[in-house]
């Protein structure tokens, strides 16, 4: 009995790392050599004060009209007021918000991509963008509980060219997979969008339904599409090294900064060019338009080198 017992376990234990390595075999991504450069920059800062000085009055007009942003929201009628919110807010900062609903809605207007799977949704909402952007070159994927300061966006990848394969945000690790954390919002360069939407069609590499025995999070099915094609997981930092792209809301950075940094807690919480929180309430966006928009100190000039004007229907300045 105690035999019969000792090579069932012995089963239970082989059968179970048989079915770890074939998963990780199945979503194992080896790069691609000879097909796409490898642009690898691991920290991408934007650019300081004084680096700016350096720019020419023409080149910072020029550079300020040309970052334009397609902003990609992914929504779903069951979080009818949190897109409800992110419409009504930050993303009439977007020169082009498009929002992605998972069906139809009568209460807003959304391009419904009738697709309940989240990754294949992703992608269709991907490949609509990259087919609709006209000449806009940079693509910011946001879910409905995000808050965003466009302008700080534009900021970080002012002198950044488009053509290059960017792949912004919280970059994060799960084993040897880099990718950036969907929480905290995607930047994608239009070179990168156009190698992602070119993988779409290889089924392969980059399959509409994912080939572990697990799912995998949208973030990290994105990540593994994009480094068949060269490109990889990026995070976004201001001159001084701090992260710009958060996964939390503002008032829980903030609680664990007073714990950790009672003597700097501000410091110690967020970069003043945040350009973005996540879980954010509707009301917390509201709060977050009046404190980033509106609320200003009299007599105060900041002196800022570059002007981002919000596209026509922006009403929140």
């Amino acid at each position: 009995m105690l035999s019969e017992g000792g090579s069932f376990m012995k089963g239970m234990v082989m059968g179970g790392i048989f079915c770890l390595v074939l998963s990780l075999l199945s979503s194992f991504t080896p790069s691609e050599s000879g097909t796409e450069d490898h642009h690898q920059h691991h920290h991408v800062k934007a650019p300081s004060r004084e680096e700016l000085k350096h720019y020419s009055g023409s080149k910072v007009h020029e550079l300020t009209n040309q970052v334009r942003v397609y902003c990609v929201i992914m929504v779903q009628p069951k979080v009818l007021v949190y897109w409800a919110a992110a419409k009504d807010t930050w993303s009439k900062h977007c020169d082009k918000p498009v929002f992605y609903t998972s069906e139809s809605s009568k209460a807003l207007e959304a391009v419904d991509l009738d697709e309940k799977d989240d990754w294949a949704r992703l992608r269709k909402a991907l490949t609509h963008a990259f087919e609709n952007a006209g000449d806009l070159r940079w693509f910011f994927i946001a879910q409905p509980t995000t808050f965003a300061i466009i302008e700080n966006l534009k900021y970080l990848v002012l002198a950044k060219d488009p053509k290059e394969p960017f792949y912004l945000g919280h970059a994060m690790k799960s084993g040897e997979l880099e990718y950036v954390a969907y929480d905290s919002g995607i930047v994608l360069s239009y070179e990168a969008l156009r190698r992602l939407v070119k993988v779409f069609d290889d089924e392969h590499k980059c399959p509409e339904k994912g080939r572990a025995l697990w799912k995998l999070s949208e973030d990290k099915q994105l990540a593994v599409c994009l480094k068949y094609t060269g490109v990889f997981a990026e995070n976004g930092e201001d001159s001084q090294g701090k992260g710009v792209f958060n996964t939390r809301t503002v008032d829980s950075l903030i609680t664990d900064s007073m714990k950790a940094n009672p003597n700097n807690v501000v410091d110690g919480c967020c970069s003043d060019l945040a350009v973005t929180f996540n879980g954010m309430s509707p009301n917390q966006m509201q709060v977050m338009m009046f404190g980033v928009y509106r609320l200003r100190p009299y007599g105060h000039d900041f002196q800022d080198s570059l002007l981002f004007n919000p596209p026509p229907g922006s009403i929140n300045d």
